[in-house]
């Protein structure tokens, strides 16, 4: 059974991990929140307790934020304070992918799981067939395209995601590992709990409790009260935290739901139904029955939450753990149209991206660099050697890595996953070198901010009214302004006011009493999405 090398695992995922690391702005809305948390604790402008930005809570999420502002204070003078706080999450996403290789090693060394033994003996090694398995739910939910964006970012959703792989991993080596998957087990739900994941936390406890109950392993049997008393430790924090928050929308559309299950989860949900099928007989097996509650979990939450894409995204890891167990019994055919989807839709993306980063910056194709510059107007391409080096260097391995797996080698059971993964980290490091310059214009706040900081001197103190929770947080992040904790402040002699543009009217500021009207800051990427201000008469 051929293995993937681990040097080329390891630079898979540093060139999906690393990417926009370095040099990204925060983008709206959740990630620039998130930080801008993080700072509000950092200077002190409001409790560890109760973590606030103008007075607007934090909805219970406060383990994320006491690690960003942590590592703000231990590393914010050395790299900067929106690096500093990104770094931890970063390692969130190494570990969820680390846990993940784990619990489907444990997992795919199950009896059930392992491959019937030949007549006359030559079988794979039962070692050799459970690594490789395990490369290929690594390779799964690299692919994924709901991981991509949302795995980046600085946000809960990072700690949670991490605490479902950490459960997941302590539910799979229970049989092998017997103080490491209690203490997986014990830790992940009150830290999902604390991160504002309380209730698919609760659920998961009880999915993981069905899981240990039935089992015929001893060892995971063993694990039962443990992980009860994981999801008891979860209600009481998040008790205790005040993370019991009703989510539940009014209304729910099911076709978007159902549109959001198709691309967000592409590609391993097909992979995962086919494994479900295939393994049909032995569905209550622990290599089967765990990651399938443990996902359903979390597809259940984002159900319940009116089709929320950060809480199905606790749902796969479970679910790259389901499609690399379909990758035995997967047809040469099935193989076949992966790679070649793959091939044909990566690289016609990577050629957009090569195709626009030419337009900004020689003007050819006219009307592309028009397109360009009139969606994100004001905007000037700055060219940078070190990204166009990364970018092209990315570029010619994937052509290698195409040549390599259409060409004739020893089939290995990962291989029809390696172009899927190579594709998705291939086109995120272009968007991250060729366009983040561009991105970064186009998805954070900075050039609003700037807009503003321009009529409002530095450390003055403002009032707000209906700005939204992502316009207060870059207020907070890349201006050195004092937002009054609540509003009217009678010593604040600046005020901002959300506006939202309308093509069918003129503009005129609207009169407030007591205030003067200076200026309209707009966001150059939408005009919609204006701030007006005001000065104290």
């Amino acid at each position: 059974m051929q293995r993937l090398p681990r040097l080329a695992l390891w630079l898979l995922c540093a060139a999906y991990v690393l990417p926009g690391v370095f040099g990204r702005e925060p983008w709206k809305n959740a990630d620039v929140t998130a930080v801008g948390y993080m700072f509000s604790l950092l200077r002190g402008d409001a409790s560890w307790l109760d973590p606030t930005i103008a007075g607007i809570g934090s909805d219970g999420s406060l383990l994320p934020y006491w690690i960003g502002a942590a590592n703000m204070h231990l590393m914010g003078g050395l790299v900067g304070p929106v690096l500093a706080a990104r770094l931890p999450f970063v390692l969130m996403l190494v570990g969820t992918l680390a846990l993940v290789w784990y619990a489907t090693l444990h997992l795919a060394r199950t009896e059930a799981a392992q491959p019937l033994p030949f007549a006359f003996g030559g079988e794979a090694d039962p070692v050799d067939y459970a690594r490789a398995i395990a490369d290929g739910s690594v390779l799964a939910l690299i692919s994924t395209l709901g991981l991509l964006q949302l795995g980046h970012e600085t946000t809960p959703e990072l700690v949670q995601l991490l605490g479902t792989a950490l459960f997941i991993y302590g539910l799979a080596a229970g049989p092998y590992r017997c103080w490491q998957s209690r203490l997986g087990v014990v830790v992940a739900l009150p830290m999902m709990a604390a991160s504002g994941a309380a209730t698919t936390a609760v659920m998961l406890a009880l999915a993981g409790s069905w899981v240990c109950l039935r089992s015929s392993s001893e060892g995971l049997r063993r694990l039962l009260p443990w992980t009860l008393a994981s999801g008891l430790l979860a209600a009481l924090t998040a008790w205790a935290l005040g993370g019991w928050i009703w989510r539940i929308p009014a209304q729910f559309d099911a076709l978007s739901v159902l549109r959001l299950l198709a691309w967000f989860t592409w590609p391993v949900w097909p992979l995962a139904a086919w494994t479900l099928w295939q393994w049909r007989r032995h569905i209550l097996r622990r290599h089967l029955a765990i990651p399938l509650t443990t996902g359903g979990a979390g597809v259940i939450a984002s159900l319940a939450m009116g089709g929320s894409d950060r809480a199905l995204m606790l749902a796969l890891p479970a679910l790259a753990v389901l499609a690399a167990f379909a990758l035995p019994t997967l047809r040469r055919s099935m193989g076949a149209a992966i790679d070649w989807f793959s091939v044909f839709f990566f690289s016609a993306c990577a050629i957009s991206i090569w195709v626009i980063y030419a337009a900004m910056h020689t003007r050819v194709p006219a009307k592309i660099a028009a397109n360009v510059y009139k969606l994100a107007p004001g905007f000037e391409a700055v060219f940078q050697l070190p990204a166009l080096v990364l970018a092209v260097l990315g570029t010619l391995i994937w052509l290698a890595l195409v040549r390599w797996r259409t060409g004739r080698n020893q089939h290995a059971i990962w291989k029809s996953l390696v172009l899927p993964a190579g594709g998705v980290a291939l086109n995120w490091l272009l968007l991250m070198t060729l366009w983040l310059p561009l991105l970064d214009y186009a998805r954070s706040y900075r050039p609003l901010v700037q807009r503003v900081a321009q009529q409002v001197p530095a450390g003055a103190c403002v009032n707000t009214d209906g700005l939204a929770r992502g316009q207060l947080a870059a207020l907070s992040v890349h201006a050195d302004l004092k937002l009054a904790p609540q509003p009217g402040d009678p010593a604040c002699d600046w005020l901002l006011v959300a506006w939202h543009e309308s093509r069918h009217r003129r503009f005129v500021p609207p009169v407030r009493a007591g205030w003067r009207w200076v200026a309209k800051a707009e966001r150059p990427t939408d005009r919609k999405e204006s701030i007006l201000i005001y000065r104290r008469r």
